[in-house]
């Protein structure tokens, strides 16, 4: 069969399409049932074991993770694997979230008696309430479809999607219920560019102590000069006598200073200084630093203390390095 780009085109909508409309008609079914699966696993003293096979097995690893990443503890159990030991992961205190478009797969009704002899509450979804794991569960979640997006009406297409997009409200839900913050995230995201956004604070990457940039507000400006070429930040803190930051002096102001061909060895620091200067806290995310350089167009920071004595500075190369940028 040759390829026509046109029906590719038209094949590819039309699938987005009936997946859509699936998605779409999950909304009568975030109902009582949906409530009872929620309260079941906020109140869960284990862990939530989310079973399935087959696409709808790969489904479940993700509800799983999704579950675990958003502040409730999940894992995937095999359900063929369940009935040659596995099923000894499982305990009273668990919950079972289980997933099977037809609800009779075969793996799954197997270990059926052998969870409701140890009481694990068993929450179904299924895309068939009538079915044998429907009517056994202790509620049921229909993720019903109309139409698979496969033309052939046989691979699991918009039916797995369904199942997808119902176990991430769960998961969301039960997020928000949970009360659960941007903190408790990165706590479980530590890796990457994502946990160096969520954890990473100021004082973890500010140059401190004689690495400052500092110079007293009575200084020439050719004496400043030399203090940000040693600390290469690209500008100083100006100080008073007792050591709080009253301004700074930036490569910016430089270059304005030398359009007014003021003498640099002649002026006094305090005369060309930013006094209106941004200044961050260290405990503010390295993320909020960087938010706040973007917005005040401005490439370095000075970090104070409660006093407004200078404790830090850094700038958007530090950013950089730290992988916030």
């Amino acid at each position: 069969m040759k390829l026509n780009d046109q029906k590719l085109l038209e094949l590819g909508l039309a699938v987005i399409q009936v997946e859509a409309e699936a998605i779409q008609a999950l909304s009568v079914h975030i109902n009582s049932n949906f409530v009872n699966a929620c309260k079941l696993i906020f109140s869960c003293k284990g862990r939530v074991i989310v079973t399935g096979m087959g696409k709808s097995g790969h489904i479940a690893g993700k509800i799983a993770a999704t579950l675990a990443s958003t502040g409730t503890p999940a894992f995937f159990v095999h359900p063929g694997e369940a009935s040659h030991g596995d099923l000894g992961m499982i305990t009273p205190q668990d919950v079972v979230l289980a997933l099977s478009n037809s609800g009779e797969t075969e793996e799954i009704l197997t270990i059926l008696p052998l969870l409701k002899r140890i009481g694990v509450p068993l929450i179904a979804m299924t895309g068939n309430p009538a079915s044998t794991l429907g009517t056994m569960a202790t509620t049921h979640i229909n993720v019903s479809v109309s139409q698979e997006a496969c033309p052939l009406g046989l691979a699991p297409t918009s039916s797995t999607t369904a199942a997808l997009v119902m176990g991430d409200a769960l998961a969301v839900s039960l997020l928000e219920a949970r009360g659960f913050t941007r903190d408790d995230f990165a706590l479980s995201h530590p890796g990457g560019s994502l946990g160096r956004r969520l954890l990473l604070r100021v004082s973890d990457i500010m140059h401190t102590g004689t690495d400052i940039p500092s110079v007293p507000k009575q200084v020439f400006i050719s004496h400043a000069l030399l203090e940000m070429s040693e600390k290469k930040l690209g500008m100083t803190a100006v100080i008073d006598s007792q050591n709080k930051v009253i301004g700074v002096f930036t490569d910016g102001d430089l270059r304005r200073t030398l359009a007014k061909n003021i003498n640099l060895n002649e002026t006094a620091i305090s005369e060309v200084m930013t006094q209106a200067c941004t200044v961050i806290s260290a405990d503010i995310l390295a993320a909020e630093a960087m938010q706040i350089m973007e917005s005040k167009q401005i490439n370095a920071l000075l970090v104070v203390n409660n006093d407004r004595k200078a404790i830090g500075a850094l700038n958007m190369h530090d950013l950089l390095r730290a992988g916030i940028v």
